[in-house]
């Protein structure tokens, strides 16, 4: 036996120069004899070595690599025909030999017996370039001998995982591929591991390959990719989270959305972290971003669905917090130009889809990025929807059908839907004036101030129409409202001249429609634009718009009450403005032109003013309408007080309490004193914490007004008291001295008062002064 092993191994030593010469023609002739001593000699020292001790173990392991690689390089010398007759011919005893050898722990043994099999398994030995293998004979006698080496975490596991990742890579035959994949469910940990490295091994080989996999494997793929994301070895569900974005997304895509929302939250998060690497992936593909949208919108609306989005509530936070994980997808988009289009068109096409609305509202701040995309979008789409009286008028005030109210619906998400984009995208897209998708040609209109006609029907733009929708009225209600919020939003150079004369034409008209629409307009301006709103010159023209307005009698819950409510509204949120720009924040005085002086002048001014007279000269007409109009000043303070910042709560304070406190004093009409009073209570309730300075002087003022006041001024002071007693402890303790003659008025009101409602606000104070 030792002589055999001598000559073996002196007969591989003299072919083994052979074999690394380029050409020698003996070797083609006389590669059957040289396979056969190869494998005896592999043969030889593996059965001896299964007998020896461990000492001796590791010079026979290198001597059986030895024959390897001598076979390893006679396999490759041969040309297809040779080496297609010496797998038919030796295919199994090599298979027999070498399946032995992948048991040992050398490496270099497993890695050598693995290249063979690849050979052998393959039917060649060169590279495949494309899926062209169709004999599967040899896999089917060693896949089983194969994977019963996958029940262990080793060198010979992870060399068989490979082989059979790029044997199934390039096989049209899924036998191996169903095999291995069943060991994805096994108990075996092991078995689990192996199963998911074939998996990673398999989608790199296929990733930028011509050697794709049939796409019913790939679906088999995904599938048991995304039950591993459940698998209790962490180690297996990180993986599977890695591999699960390099797979197609439309097979992964609805099963991750359901996922997201599992109630184990290791699955949820694995799943989520999954979804924002897949959307990297393809970051810049939006048939992606709207396939998700579908997966989202068809959960939110299954009611059966593992998620937990059952009510209309927890659809919207479900739905928000997936949307919100798209953050850091965003993040990694290089150009929004080729993403932002899609997504339009999507929001357009479904126009009451509320998810998309939600999800673009998470990357609004990236849509300005490609702004000119998204308005040269609605400008198309708004012009196609310039008629609105037939789409409106056939249904309004009543639906024939549930078709028809369908319809109805359809129709107005349709003129919503462009509105809310607009919503969405930050301010600052509408502060360039030379944009023509904005703005159009309304800048070179403004020149026409003078006669104050501006043309918002010739220019299609985003502005115009906007204005346009907003000012018709036989838009839908909703829409208009929307519109004419959205309208606060252009640019004041162009926004405040048509706004002026529009309100002044429609106050002439008295159109009370277009004047709220004006109104709410020009406030939600004042709101987002501030002190550029408030100082174009054209807001002289609306002050005295509104004082026209607010001069009209009217009767409660009237129209032109409700117009005169927003004048009030627009007057405060002017006053607010004001006060909070820096210039006039400074110092107790009040500048002549400013709205603070025109408010507290009309207020407190008795004297008569003839644009309150009658249209058939009535005096007391006249002079009930100039006490509504002062009353509707009180209410503009009132007003400001609920509206003014933070930042200018003291300013307002300095500048509004001492005018009113002195006017009060010198003011005729009862009512006028009640509602300056009330006036005082309205900034002693919201604005407690700048009050402390004036703490006395409203206490004495209230006082009065029990002592020696009218029905209105006794209330109104009562309650200024109440205020003041549960104002802030400073001031409380400044008012203190005074509280002694607050006791004891109360107490004489709480008997002698004819008034129930005072009485009982009397008692009331009474009670908690003495309790205190």
């Amino acid at each position: 036996m030792l002589k055999t092993g001598s000559l073996l191994l002196t007969s591989c030593w003299k072919h083994y120069g052979m074999l690394l010469h380029l050409e020698d023609h003996k070797i083609s002739q006389q590669h059957k004899e040289l396979l056969e001593q190869y494998l005896s000699g592999i043969q030889f020292y593996a059965d001896d070595q299964a007998e020896e001790h461990d000492a001796s173990k590791s010079s026979k392991s290198k001597t059986i690599n030895f024959f390897l690689n001598c076979l390893l390089l006679l396999l490759g010398r041969l040309d297809n025909e040779q080496f297609a007759n010496a797998v038919t011919e030796f295919g199994s005893q090599v298979s027999q030999v070498l399946i032995s050898q992948l048991r040992y722990p050398d490496e270099e043994v497993i890695n050598g017996a693995i290249s063979i099999f690849k050979a052998v398994v393959l039917g060649t030995n060169h590279t495949l370039s494309k899926r062209s293998l169709g004999d599967v004979r040899q896999m089917d006698a060693l896949l089983p001998l194969l994977l019963n080496l996958l029940d262990e975490r080793d060198a010979a596991a992870k060399a068989i995982v490979k082989l059979l990742a790029e044997y199934c890579s390039i096989c049209s035959d899924s036998e191996c591929l169903n095999e291995v994949l069943k060991r994805i469910v096994s108990k075996n940990v092991a078995q689990r591991r192996n199963a998911i490295d074939f998996l990673s091994d398999l989608i790199h080989l296929s990733s930028g390959s011509t050697n794709t996999l049939p796409q019913a494997c790939w679906q088999d793929v995904a599938n048991h990719l995304l039950e591993c994301l459940g698998d209790e070895d962490q180690i297996i569900k990180d993986q599977a989270a890695k591999l699960i974005p390099m797979i197609d997304p439309p097979l992964v895509l609805s099963t991750l959305v359901d996922l997201s929302y599992s109630t184990q939250e290791s699955v949820q998060i694995s799943a989520s972290t999954a979804l924002v690497a897949l959307l990297v992936n393809h970051k810049h593909n939006p048939e992606i971003l709207c396939l998700l949208l579908d997966c989202l919108s068809k959960l939110s609306q299954n009611p059966d669905s593992g998620a937990v989005i059952g009510t209309k509530e927890g659809s919207t936070l479900d739905a928000d917090r997936l949307l919100k994980l798209l953050s850091e997808w965003a993040k990694h988009v290089e150009d929004w130009h080729v993403v932002v289009g899609p997504l339009i068109d999507k929001m357009l096409a479904e126009p009451s889809n509320a998810l998309i609305v939600r999800f673009l509202s998470h990357i609004s701040e990236y849509l300005a990025e490609a702004v000119h995309i998204v308005f040269n979008r609605l400008v198309s789409y708004m012009r196609e929807q310039k008629v609105i009286d037939e789409c409106n008028s056939k249904w309004k005030g009543r639906t024939d059908s549930k078709s028809e109210a369908m319809k109805h619906e359809h129709c107005l998400f349709n003129r919503l839907c462009p509105l809310l984009i607009i919503r969405l995208l930050p301010l600052r897209v509408f502060d360039d004036l030379n944009s023509p998708l904005v703005y159009g040609d309304l800048p070179s209109n403004s020149a026409l101030r003078e006669n104050r006609q501006i043309n918002i029907e010739v220019s299609d733009c985003i502005a115009a129409l906007m204005i346009s929708r907003a000012l018709s009225k036989s838009e839908f209600e909703d829409v208009r409202k929307l519109a004419a919020e959205l309208c606060g939003r252009i640019h004041p150079e162009i926004l405040v001249p048509i706004l002026s004369s529009e309100l002044e034409a429609a106050a002439n008209a008295k159109d009370v429609f277009k004047i709220k629409v004006c109104l709410f307009s020009f406030c939600t301006s004042l709101m987002v634009r501030g002190n550029s709103a408030y100082k174009h010159p054209n807001v002289f023209i609306i002050r005295k718009t509104i004082h026209q307005i607010l001069s009209w009698s009217s009767v409660d819950s009237d129209e032109i009450s409700k117009a005169q409510h927003g004048c009030i509204d627009c007057l405060a949120l002017m006053l607010c403005t004001e006060i909070q720009s820096p210039k006039s924040s400074k110092g107790t005085a009040i500048a002549r032109d400013s709205v603070l002086a025109y408010v507290t002048n009309q207020l407190t001014g008795d004297e008569n003013d003839s644009s309150f007279e009658s249209e058939g000269g009535d005096t007391v007409t006249g002079a009930t309408a100039r006490l509504s109009f002062r009353l509707c000043m009180a209410n503009v303070l009132i007003s400001a007080c609920q509206k003014i910042s933070d930042a200018g709560k003291k300013s307002f304070v300095k500048k509004i309490v001492p005018c009113v406190i002195r006017s009060i004093g010198e003011i005729v009409e009862p009512d006028i004193r009640a509602a300056c009073v009330q006036v005082l209570f309205s900034v002693a309730y919201h604005l407690k914490s700048s009050i402390f300075s004036h703490s006395n002087d409203l206490l004495s003022v209230a006082l009065k007004s029990l002592r020696d006041g009218s029905q209105k001024e006794r209330m109104a002071g009562a309650k200024l008291v109440m205020c003041l007693m549960a104002s802030e402890e400073d001031v409380v303790e400044s008012i203190s001295a005074g509280l002694l003659e607050a006791r004891a008025l109360l107490q004489k009101l709480s008997s002698t008062e004819p008034s129930p409602d005072v009485r009982q606000i009397c008692r009331q104070l009474l009670v908690f002064l003495t309790s205190r």
